[in-house]
């Protein structure tokens, strides 16, 4: 090929390359990452990205120099000269195409290996190596549980910044599935079956936690928040919901009720809630009149079975039947906050 045809396929395949560049570049494809594992996870869709593109802008570049180059005249009818294979060029496009491969291969399993590592506890006293939390899928909520913090239950995943976090992933009903964009994965929830899912937060933040799995009628409304903050923070706000958590007075309840977000939906004065969502808790008494039960009695069961009685204008499914997993502990502290108050 004469010196001139060659200069002219590396420019019009540089033009192509640096379009396709720019395309991936410039275009915000994927959320900024926010753990090691989706750090990672971007390594190989750039490496693969990178590759797609050389490729591109060479069969792009023999395209378009041949259709310029080759082109047959308008009364040109007549079939093209035989040509017989070349063996060198032969080997070349299947030799390159399956290092290519191979490569990719090669990356992607070694990422893979890396992401789903969980390391051992290098010293009983470290409670973050690796931190466990139990994720709790349920129509149309999820529920946090820390079980190295006495089953510590939040409506919001709290996680500790450079530390590696074993996700326990359930589901209490159908098949939901966790999503963090900003943490590179995600993973069904299925119910009877616990999946695991290594996650190592690297950047401090807020990010959302999404239901991926349509699972119902409530699906685009199941979601809650996963905050990444500095170690001793976490392991000071853990240690103090704990405290509060293992009482059993009005501090204890309120806990409760904050860390499982029902000031989302329900007004509660004694909690500061405004939630409109839910029936006012400021009137139990008077709903546990007509449902004609004992006001504690009456509270828990609203709690462990939401459907039992609907309080008129209500509809069935609206409150997720989740908290019927609290701590026995737990569950009796939000009862007795919640009755207490109305005495």
């Amino acid at each position: 090929m004469r010196r001139g045809s060659v200069v002219q396929l590396v420019a019009i395949g540089v033009v192509c390359g640096a379009g396709a560049a720019l395309v991936a570049i410039l275009i915000p494809w994927l959320p900024d990452p926010a753990s090691r594992q989706a750090g990672r996870i971007d390594f190989v869709f750039w490496f693969v990205t990178a590759i797609s593109i050389a490729i591109f802008a060479l069969v792009a570049a023999v395209i378009i120099y041949a259709v310029f180059k080759f082109r047959a005249g308008p009364d040109d009818d007549s079939d093209g000269p035989p040509i017989h294979g070349n063996t060198r060029l032969e080997v070349v496009w299947t030799a390159v195409p399956a290092a290519l491969v191979t490569a990719i291969a090669i990356v992607s399993a070694v990422v893979l290996a890396k992401n789903e590592h969980i390391p051992h506890a290098s010293a009983a006293s470290d409670p973050l190596t690796p931190v466990h939390v139990d994720v709790i899928a349920q129509q149309f909520a999820w529920t946090f549980k820390y079980p190295d913090f006495g089953d510590l239950t939040s409506a919001t995943l709290k996680l500790p910044v450079d530390a590696t976090t074993k996700l326990r992933i359930t589901s209490l009903d159908v098949t939901h599935s966790f999503w963090v964009p900003q943490f590179g994965q995600k993973l069904d929830a299925v119910p009877g079956s616990f999946t695991s899912l290594p996650v190592t937060p690297d950047k401090l933040g807020t990010y959302p936690v999404i239901c991926t799995e349509l699972c119902g009628l409530g699906h685009a409304l199941m979601r809650s928040t996963a905050t990444v903050m500095p170690a001793a923070k976490f392991l000071s706000w853990a240690k103090a919901q704990q405290k509060q958590l293992g009482g059993t007075g009005a501090a204890s309840g309120k806990a409760v009720f904050a860390n499982n977000g029902c000031a989302a939906c329900h007004t509660f004065a004694a909690a500061g809630a405004k939630g409109k969502v839910g029936p006012d808790l400021d009137k139990l008494r008077e709903e546990a009149q007509r449902a004609g039960q004992p006001l504690e009695q009456f509270i828990r069961q609203s709690i462990v079975d939401p459907n039992a009685y609907l309080e008129p204008g209500f509809p069935k499914g609206l409150m997720p039947q989740s908290f019927s997993s609290l701590p026995k502990a737990q569950l009796d502290a939000l009862v007795s906050f919640l009755a207490g108050s109305k005495q």
